[in-house]
């Protein structure tokens, strides 16, 4: 069996028919995340969602090839960008928005919730005049508030648990359900941040599998299984309901709380993270450049 997990694996999930996106995923190997492009069929308006500004931890240099590798998808296709979305400030890269913003001139967007999100992080990272998502990003994103992508409806559901303010975008029979659910094989995902709580992110699940059982789930990450080399990231509710491994039909809510803080509990933190918060609290951006031209990140010693 080849090993695909070290490669940026493209997919397509096709339109449906009539209300129903064509979905592009884009699978970022160094961090395991999952890219989209969600575009209406009738009209080729897409949206591009959580794509990643790669970041190499050991030299803490940038490069754009992600973002690049989307830009070239969009092409391809004839489409146009008109939203740039991100489901929730990320642990674990950098986001490309504020790039993909100068490049396509599509406005920003996140769950308005990343206001608290931003207080957490400016009290750790001892920043009390850092962030301001009001200026940072285009549009804040209420619970149940609905956009356009082109054609199709798109609405905002309020996903919190991995963090306080995570968001998800139900566009047609399509939901972008970040760091939640992962594919079935491999269960759900991390709640240990902070502002996260497996308790919530169980009831946030739980109204994700109350979506129609043929809505296409696509999640934020994928790390592969121990029999699996092939990055995934598509499944239906039906899917989810009857094999995901951690929340399928009969696990108690006790019994999963119980089991995601046991596994929390072992997990490392993401070698990115206290750069990625930095620069993701402010849309996608580096800190304003000192004296010398160059820019630079706090990083709080044995807070962790």
């Amino acid at each position: 069996m080849s090993d695909r997990m070290n490669e940026r694996v493209v997919r397509h999930s096709p339109s449906r028919g009539p209300g129903s996106p064509d979905v592009w995923g884009i699978y970022e190997p160094d961090t395991g995340s999952i890219q989209y492009l969600c575009a209406d069929p009738a009209t080729k308006k897409a949206a591009l969602i959580d794509v990643v500004w790669n970041f190499d931890p050991k030299h803490y240099r940038t490069d754009l090839g992600s973002m690049n590798q989307i830009l070239d998808l969009v092409k391809e296709n004839g489409l146009t960008v008109e939203w740039v979305l991100d489901t929730h400030p990320h642990a674990d890269h950098w986001m490309a928005s504020a790039h993909l913003k100068a490049a396509t001139g599509a406005p920003t967007a996140i769950g308005e919730k990343v206001r608290e999100i931003a207080g957490i992080w400016r009290e750790i990272y001892h920043m009390p005049d850092a962030f301001d998502p009001d200026r940072d990003f285009d549009r804040l994103f209420r619970e149940g508030e609905t956009f356009r992508i082109g054609e199709l409806k798109a609405k905002v559901m309020l996903s919190p648990g991995h963090t306080l303010g995570s968001i998800t975008y139900v566009v047609g029979d399509a939901a972008f359900v970040h760091d939640t659910l992962m594919h079935p094989d491999a269960g759900t995902s991390r709640a240990d941040f902070p502002g996260g709580d497996a308790a919530v992110l169980w009831d946030s699940i739980q109204a994700i599998l109350t979506l129609p059982p043929e809505t296409r789930l696509f999640v934020g990450h994928d790390y592969g299984t121990s029999d699996r080399k092939e990055p995934m990231w598509e499944a239906t509710v039906a899917e989810h309901k009857a094999s995901n491994i951690h929340v399928k039909d009969g696990t108690t809510r006790e019994d999963w709380i119980k089991r995601r803080q046991d596994r929390d509990k072992t997990l490392s933190l993401p070698d990115r993270i206290l750069a990625a918060l930095q620069v993701n609290l402010r849309g996608g951006r580096l800190p304003e450049a000192e004296s010398d031209g160059r820019h630079y990140l706090k990083l709080p010693v044995n807070r962790f």
